[in-house]
């Protein structure tokens, strides 16, 4: 039954591509660009003063081999947001985000609201001032204006991948609620320098806050806020970037992943993060040890047109620093990892859609483990109405890192997504 799903599934984006290639004596515009006008409503008759609404929705038909090397094939949810901007005036802004994250069969609730799954939260609420336009806005809220680098503030809608590099989320449940801080912030342009810093609460109950052991051995936690209240009550962060070609905008934090041409980029930028006790070591004498945590990051990003198609291009290297030897799964860990991805979008031809091939690469050495990790990426992107519409089929082949002789195999994925967005 789920090969025959996936038989008609693939029959069904085929039948699409050929559809497309038949001759049409109507003129179709370029697929990459959208004629799309913004859902927008003035709040005055000149238009300075507004309100912006943007709402989008991915759905996710997966599939990966099990522990058993058998094929199991699942829908998801992973995301459907609901995200809206007012331009007060020329100086004062406030925005609101919220929504729902990797809904799937396994978490849904019977009536959906019994907390044993992904529910409705608020992913962003902030208000900023522009103390000196273009060179300095201030504000505060629960916000996205993150270090440590541009994938850590990417956007959600313009993924050039499936989705994002996980462990550029460095602290999500560890400091930060889904990668948002609550606290206050500065961003704006200098030249052709754009900056963003930050100085935030950490939050108290973080994913570590259930592992607190009842028999203390030595295992270190990231519970620094939660055993240490007053002295794990800050942490800092910032982004800086400088964009040698064509200026991006820092209107809203997400950074775009594929500009599909429309622009010529190429920036250089580094990030941090800084928590002092964020992490704690609990002792087998009833003593808490506690341990800084230090991220650092540099990247490069790079899309532009190249004849008729276009390239996108990022490498990235990670430092982290969570205290000694900390980790927590595969995901988060005391090393380093690198990360480097590349697009090409193919010249346009056939009218109702273009194709965007990729392929990304990441390693993953953290000290807890005796031998690295690593995984690749491979896809493609289908556009049909540029990322307001696109479909994104991606095949993903990890090794986990692993301590000891029993080495894992490796393990693969295949993902379909449909996204739509407004």
């Amino acid at each position: 039954m789920k090969k025959l799903l996936f038989i008609i599934l693939f029959a069904f984006v085929a039948n699409l591509v050929l559809t497309a290639q038949e001759k049409s004596t109507v003129t179709v515009p370029d697929p990459t660009v959208s004629d799309y006008v913004p859902l927008t409503l003035k709040l005055d008759s000149s238009g300075s003063k507004y309100i912006r609404f943007l709402m989008w929705g991915q759905f996710w038909l997966s599939g990966a081999d099990d522990s058993k090397g058998d094929f199991q094939m699942q829908p998801s949810l992973r995301r459907a947001r609901f995200l809206a901007y007012a331009q007060v005036s020329p100086r004062f802004m406030i925005l609101l985000h919220f929504g729902v994250n990797s809904l799937n069969a396994n978490n849904m609730g019977a009536v959906g609201n019994d907390g044993n799954g992904p529910q409705l939260f608020m992913h962003g609420a902030w208000v900023e001032y522009a103390a000196v336009q273009e060179y300095l806005y201030l504000g505060g809220g629960l916000h996205y204006w993150n270090g440590i680098s541009r994938l850590t503030n990417s956007s959600t809608l313009n993924f050039m991948t499936l989705d994002n590099y996980r462990r550029s989320w460095a602290t999500l449940g560890l400091s930060d609620q889904y990668a948002r801080h609550l606290g206050i912030f500065a961003k704006g342009k200098i030249g052709k320098f754009d900056y963003r810093l930050a100085a935030n609460a950490p939050i108290k109950n973080s994913l570590d806050v259930n592992r607190i052991p009842t028999e203390w051995n030595g295992q270190i936690l990231y519970t620094g806020r939660y055993e240490l209240p007053n002295e794990a009550d800050w942490s800092y962060q910032g982004y800086l970037e400088y964009e040698f070609l064509d200026q991006e905008s820092d209107k809203l934090p997400y950074k775009v992943g594929t500009y599909l041409g429309k622009k010529k980029v190429f920036n250089l930028g580094a990030g941090f993060f800084a928590q002092p006790k964020g992490t704690v070591t609990y002792n087998a004498d009833s003593t808490l040890t506690p341990h800084n945590v230090d991220h650092f990051a540099f990247d490069a990003f790079y899309d532009s047109p190249v004849g008729k198609g276009a390239i996108t291009a990022y490498a990235v290297y990670y430092l982290y620093n969570y205290g000694p030897d900390y980790v927590l799964g595969q995901v988060y860990g005391t090393g380093n990892s690198v990360l480097v991805q590349a697009g090409y979008l193919i010249p346009q031809f056939c009218k109702k859609m273009s194709f965007q091939p990729y392929v990304a690469y990441n390693t993953a050495n953290f000290n807890y483990y005796e031998n690295a990790g690593n995984s690749v990426r491979a896809g493609l992107n289908m556009f049909m109405d540029g990322h307001h519409s696109k479909l994104t089929l991606e095949y993903t082949t990890t090794q986990d890192m692993y301590t000891g002789n029993n080495k894992p195999g490796r393990v693969w994925g295949l993902i379909l997504q449909a996204q739509v967005f407004l």
